[in-house]
């Protein structure tokens, strides 16, 4: 085979630090590579520096990496910049900061037509709607002229496609191009990158740390770890004989369990009974309201006592509607939420404010994004006393509280000293372990984790969903568990419920719904995860 792109001992540091340390790897034509490993282990750097496009903080101090023979980092910047987007593209992670909010998605591709091939406007236009079809983009020749936020996160993700394929590169990058998107989104996406593949010869540079798509996608893998490259093999190789312990235990924590939970036979703890949450929809000049959003329509569900009843669906689905009508954040339309604690019953859709601020003791909240959950001009200290304080629970005096919350971060594996230290200071993973202390701050019977393991790492997310498991049995906590990926659900939930469209299509025990689903939704959510993931799980 052609080697297209040749990697040979990149070294990148930042000051006296080195990042990246002799990495040496090749693509060849029409091969699809992937490069796997944690965040922070070097994959996107050394996806920066192949474009050089790295900040300049950041110095390439060794190496260098030849596009068809030809030394890129010897090529003088204005030269480099038709080598991008014209020989070497990238697919970037997240599509709506890569997209220009104020540009229709028309507009945005067809600048790099003009730019690298001189084509006119109107050419340009009918090639990007060309793009758009041929990427899957629903009615192109309309839909040219929206704007990102017009677009699910599935389209973007396609408009950063059509655009990275626009002058016809031989490489193409694509930076964790899945992560967080739907199974269904991600099955798509990828039958798209091996279609193009296949259709044009393209080489790919796959970057990810996700093992079900490296089984799904790639040619060859190779793994990063604290910026080297520790282990490179054929896939079936890599994934039949690993060599290196970093590399088993990735592989471990790609699919964390395959046995089933056993169903819990627990008094209930919250029944939810014909829960409607419509949204209006208004019109006109005085704002009438014309017809409604049925984001949740006529739901029903129940969860014991120290139980997990695990939410699926795709976005837009209802799942998170739901999690925020139990907590009123949004107002139920019709329905009833009953929660029990205390010997009482508590219909929490009529209850005032007033009335509801007692039990959010009681029912707490694990949010899907770590970064954007947590306060960063608060301690974190002061992030897991602020609900103690203004539900008044645990000790009231200084010392008490901080030997609480000094005993809570020692709970979800964090040091007491972190209690003085800021979020901007904490990786991901930790982050969610200080949004987990918070939540177990006020000492909740339920807690409502919505995609709390979407945005980890896969070894990172095995050990929050293990902390998670021992906190339940050690508190017997329930756990409303809202998430879209179908891997983790035998290692966290007693019971599944599917949702689609406001409605739950199929509930019932884990080990029935994941191995012979009854619904044709059910069905081709499971045909649509990762291979891997359905061979572990049959």
């Amino acid at each position: 085979m052609t080697t297209v792109l040749d990697v040979q001992q990149l070294t990148i540091q930042a000051e006296q630090e080195t990042l990246v340390k002799s990495v040496s790897f090749s693509v060849d034509e029409g091969e699809i590579f992937a490069l796997v490993g944690e965040s922070g282990s070097g994959k996107s750097l050394t996806a920066m520096a192949i474009m050089r496009l790295l900040p300049e903080a950041l110095t390439v101090t060794g190496g260098q990496v030849d596009l068809h023979g030809e030394n890129l980092f010897s090529l003088p910047e204005k030269m480099m910049q038709t080598v991008r987007g014209r020989k070497i593209a990238m697919i970037f992670q997240e599509p709506m900061t890569s997209l220009n909010p104020v540009m229709t998605i028309g507009a945005q591709v067809s600048e790099v037509l003009t730019r690298h091939l001189n084509l006119s406007r109107a050419r340009a236009k009918d090639r990007t709607i060309q793009l758009f079809e041929e990427v899957g983009i629903p009615n192109p020749s309309e839909r040219v002229d929206w704007y990102p936020h017009q677009l699910s996160g599935g389209q973007k993700q396609r408009v950063m496609i059509a655009m990275a394929l626009a002058c016809e590169p031989d490489v193409l990058i694509a930076d964790e191009p899945t992560t967080a998107l739907d199974v269904t989104i991600q099955a798509q996406v990828l039958r798209l990158l091996k279609s193009l593949r296949d259709k044009h010869g393209l080489s790919i540079l796959f970057i990810t740390h996700d093992m079900g798509v490296v089984y799904e996608m790639a040619d060859r893998v190779a793994v990063m770890q604290r910026g080297q490259l520790i282990e490179q093999a054929e896939t079936q190789h890599f994934f039949d004989r690993p060599i290196e312990a970093y590399t088993q235990k990735l592989l471990a924590d790609a699919v964390p369990v395959s046995d089933f939970k056993p169903v819990l036979q627990r008094p209930p703890l919250l029944e939810i009974t014909d829960l409607k949450v419509h949204f209006p929809i208004r019109k006109g000049i005085f704002q009438r309201t014309v017809d409604h959003v049925r984001a949740v329509d006529g739901v029903s569900l129940r969860i014991g006592k120290g139980e997990t009843l695990a939410l699926v669906g795709e976005s837009g689905s209802g799942k998170s509607t739901i999690g925020q009508a139990i907590l009123k954040l949004v107002q139920a339309t019709h329905g009833r939420v009953v929660f029990e604690q205390g010997g009482e019953s508590h219909e929490l859709v009529a209850l005032k404010e007033k009335q509801m601020k007692p039990l959010r003791q009681k029912l707490q909240v694990i949010f899907q994004d770590p970064f954007s959950a947590l306060n960063p001009r608060m301690t974190v200290g002061d992030i897991i006393a602020e609900g103690m304080q203004s539900l008044n629970v645990g000790p009231t005096d200084k010392a008490g509280r901080a030997k609480r919350i000094q005993t809570l971060l020692e709970q979800v594996g964090l040091r007491p000293e972190h209690a003085r230290r800021y979020p901007h200071e904490f990786s991901g993973g930790q982050r969610q372990r200080i949004g987990i202390a918070r939540a177990l701050a006020v000492e909740p019977e339920l807690i409502i984790c919505d995609e709390p393991t979407s945005a980890l790492d896969v070894s990172v997310r095995a050990q929050v969903l293990s902390l998670l498991n021992r906190l339940q049995q050690e508190y017997q906590l329930s756990f409303l568990f809202i998430t879209h990926d179908l891997s983790i659900i035998p290692a966290i939930a007693h019971k599944v419920a599917v949702m689609q469209a406001g409605k739950i299509v199929e509930q019932g025990e884990v080990a029935q719904v994941m191995t012979r689903p009854q619904h044709a939704y059910t069905r081709q959510l499971l045909d649509s995860a990762p291979s891997l993931i359905r061979k572990r799980l049959a």
